[in-house]
């Protein structure tokens, strides 16, 4: 049975409660996978507890790292403005992302928002200062505690997953992860994940690098993780690659008008992956983006049509 569908229907409708997003039919329904209502946003769940999440998130590598730049803190607030609005509800970011953590921060303080769920990673090579790492992080952000916290590209990982476990048990953190990026340590990646009570993975994963469907992907789905999307644009080079081409006709069989929907809707096409997390400056593209989440997904063959049109281009 699929594993949207073998989850407690009780938890899932607790779960679209709590996100406000308008997808209870899709997380039910035997073809969740295929489609959601007009103009609602797919939600999916998270393994561990049944909680909806939107499909589409918002990264903040390089993009929210503006410092003290007024006028792009002001577009980065329109940014997490427009992302609230169509429906998202993931931000993700990182100590390693220069002032990105402020910048999210500053945002949510001005708009006063309903708090997102909030996925940051610990990233420091002592795991005793992990702990006032990780306090930094809230305090920039603003918020009471994290969602989810991951230990960013496996540094000092042993120690790092210690305190995050910890804090998980005190009710201090809701969800422990761990994250790779650009296919680096898959084997190290998959001997955590087996050994480990995880509730998310992030990985890369885009129509072109495709390395984590042979073993991660299929890993995460047999120890009920959660999997987030990073890189789907390989921060934008695959879509620059692109340039101008037309789209292929049958795109639009699939409700895409762009590239990059094309790209997104390849990923959420699988259903191992909860979260893709695109990274942008553009309110347009948050738009954009957040659309790839509403009406058909690819299929089976359509998305093999998909990665090899990417695959020649």
């Amino acid at each position: 049975m699929d594993r949207f569908m073998s989850l407690d229907r009780r938890a899932l409708l607790a779960g679209l409660a709590a996100t406000g997003v308008a997808a209870g039919a899709a997380a039910l329904a035997p073809r969740a996978l295929a489609r959601t209502e007009p103009g609602t946003v797919l939600a999916r769940a998270i393994p561990s507890s049944g909680e909806l999440v939107p499909a589409v998130g918002l990264g903040t590598w390089i993009t929210f790292n503006v410092g003290e730049d007024a006028e792009a803190r002001d577009a980065c607030v329109e940014v997490v403005q427009a992302f609230f609005e169509g429906g998202g509800r993931m931000i993700d970011s990182s100590p390693m992302y220069g002032s990105s953590q402020a910048v999210i921060g500053h945002a949510l303080g001005r708009l006063g928002a309903a708090a997102p769920f909030s996925a940051d990673k610990v990233w420091i090579s002592s795991g005793s200062r992990g702990p006032a790492q990780i306090e930094e992080s809230r305090r920039l952000w603003g918020v009471s505690r994290f969602d989810l916290l991951q230990v960013h590209n496996l540094l000092s990982w042993e120690e790092h997953l210690e305190t995050l476990f910890a804090m998980k048990a005190e009710g201090r953190l809701r969800y422990v992860g761990i994250t790779t990026s650009e296919g680096r340590r898959h084997a190290e990646f998959e001997r955590i994940m087996r050994a480990q009570p995880l509730d998310f993975v992030q990985v890369t994963y885009n129509p072109v690098d495709r390395e984590v469907e042979e073993r991660i992907l299929p890993l995460a789905r047999e120890r009920g993780m959660g999997v987030i999307v990073n890189r789907p644009f390989q921060q934008g080079a695959l879509l620059r690659r692109i340039g101008r081409r037309p789209l292929p006709p049958w795109a639009a069989e699939i409700g895409c008008q762009s590239w990059a929907q094309l790209s997104l809707k390849f990923i959420l096409g699988h259903e191992t992956v909860t979260c893709a997390i695109p990274a942008t400056t553009s309110v347009a593209h948050v738009r954009e983006n957040l659309a790839a989440a509403r009406g058909a997904l690819p299929d089976a063959v359509m998305r093999r049509r998909i990665a090899d049109l990417f695959g020649t281009l």
